[in-house]
């Protein structure tokens, strides 16, 4: 019994899957079971003697017919559901071209609040992901390590640039503490943001192959925390040193002056210079515009939807890598100036004062003014070119 169960079976899946005309026999084989029912009913109501009324008769009909047709329509879409075809996603689907030209027209709704976070899908972000994971690797790739090549280049051909006529033995003071202290504020957070920050772009490809996606994991966490909070310390390190500097930093003719004598690289001529020089100048104006370019956009990220949408958003995080790799390089270089390009110039910023000698050399017309200055009793600090201990 139970084999020829699982024949019926057998045979009754074969016929469900044949097709169409197997659903059509199906539901024919289920009209010629209930008519030879209510035949075999009727028979054995007349071998009984049972004679029923017209009314009855019928009803009767009636109820046949009912339960026929509920058969039919209880079969059909059983029938129709086994025989579904199946979906090859490769010929069947629609392609994801044909979908994004039925874009305009495909309408529907979301439960989200924010109308700015109702985004589902969208095109454009393809772009945004391809210049993410391919175009700022490469250019920042290039522009960091350029720059860095630029500067061993620098280094190996030209050497370090030296004080003509060698260290006096004594010192000037050149910025106060205070002074120093937004500048290293600055300096620290925003090597603090580098190094985070290209983890972002780098750190899989070059510190994930190392440590391990666990390791990698956690440090990511936590150097997106420090990016994060660090933004600040940079941005109060950034007010502090335009509040301070900003009047030593305006343009004037002396400027076009230095850049004719080659702006003291050139050992020949002499380079004239206030505080600042053209050089320092540059440096300066280009840390402010990125710094603001770099700290806005970064809080359009750092708190997402208050101002813009998703669109606004990726814009913003555009302009900030390419804004902080370029800022990255111009760091570089003044790193190089202030260290290893030239003589006496890290001790500025390191104990505040430089030898006589260089800033004669590079900063002549800055020095004069402080020197009458001190003649003047206006600046009673000033020493008259004190021997150094």
């Amino acid at each position: 019994m139970a084999s020829a169960g699982r024949n019926d079976t057998a045979r009754s899946g074969k016929s469900r899957q044949s097709g169409p005309r197997a659903a059509a026999a199906y539901v024919r084989d289920l009209i010629f079971a209930a008519a030879r029912e209510l035949a075999r009913v009727a028979a054995t109501d007349l071998d009984r003697g049972m004679r029923m009324t017209g009314l009855a008769a019928r009803l009767r009909l009636l109820l046949g017919a009912i339960a026929v047709a509920g058969a039919i329509a209880l079969a059909l879409p059983t029938q129709a559901q086994q025989q579904a075809p199946i979906i090859d996603p490769q010929t069947s689907a629609v392609n994801e071209r044909t979908l994004l030209r039925e874009l305009p027209r495909i309408q529907g709704d979301i439960d989200q609040l924010d109308p700015r976070a109702r985004v589902l899908i969208q095109p454009d972000g393809r772009v945004w992901d391809h210049f993410h994971e391919v175009t700022l690797l490469w250019g920042a790739a290039i522009v960091i390590l350029g720059t860095l090549a630029a500067l061993a280049a620098a280094y190996l051909l030209l050497g370090p640039l030296r004080i003509s006529a060698g260290r006096s033995g004594r010192k000037v003071p050149r910025f106060k503490a205070v002074e120093r202290f937004a500048h290293w504020l600055t300096a620290a957070s925003f090597v603090v943001l580098g190094l985070t920050g290209l983890n972002i772009t780098f750190g899989k490809h070059l510190l994930l192959p190392l440590i391990g996606y666990d390791a990698f994991s956690v440090v990511s966490e936590a150097a997106k925390y420090v990016h994060n909070f660090t933004s600040f310390a940079f941005v109060l390190g950034l007010l502090l040193i335009v509040a301070m500097f900003i009047k030593d930093n305006i343009p004037d003719k002396t400027d076009i002056e230095w850049f004719k004598q080659g702006g003291g690289f050139i050992k020949s001529k002499h380079a004239p210079a206030r505080r600042f020089n053209a050089g320092e100048k540059l440096v300066f104006w280009g840390a402010l515009g990125a710094g603001i370019l770099v700290a806005v956009s970064g809080y359009l990220l750092l708190f997402p939807f208050y101002v813009t949408n998703i669109f606004g958003m990726q814009i913003a995080q555009v302009v900030h890598t390419v804004i902080a790799v370029l800022f990255v390089a111009l760091i570089l270089g003044h790193i190089y100036i202030g260290t290893l390009g030239m003589e006496g110039a890290f001790e500025a910023m390191w104990t505040g004062d430089v030898d006589l000698n260089w800033a004669k050399e590079h900063h002549d017309l800055w020095l004069k003014d402080m020197q009458a200055k001190d003649r003047s009793g206006a600046l009673p600090r000033y020493p008259s070119a004190t021997p150094a201990e």
